[in-house]
């Protein structure tokens, strides 16, 4: 338990933190998810509609440090080759 009024601040920041990033995660998480189901269907036209704003997403979680930036363009970079790939 923090004693200190610095490491109980430290610990409010850290709760406030942590709720932020789980926000965005689930943000990220569940906009690839759907992404990649457009694209196992094989459902070219979705797929489309839907990467523009994955990567925003993708891009918009890495500038605030919830991940890698490295991380952030491989995603990326994953995402848009299997949009392309997309036979229809």
């Amino acid at each position: 338990m923090a004693n200190t009024e610095s490491a109980k601040k430290r610990n409010r920041q850290m709760l406030k933190r942590r709720e932020r990033n789980r926000a965005h995660t689930s943000r990220l998480r569940t906009a690839v998810k759907s992404l990649r189901n457009a694209i196992a269907e094989g459902d070219s036209k979705t797929a489309q509609e839907l990467l523009t704003p994955t990567l925003s997403i993708v891009d918009s979680v890495a500038r605030k440090g919830v991940i890698h930036r490295n991380a952030a363009a491989r995603t990326k970079s994953r995402l848009s080759r299997a949009v392309a790939g997309i036979d229809g």
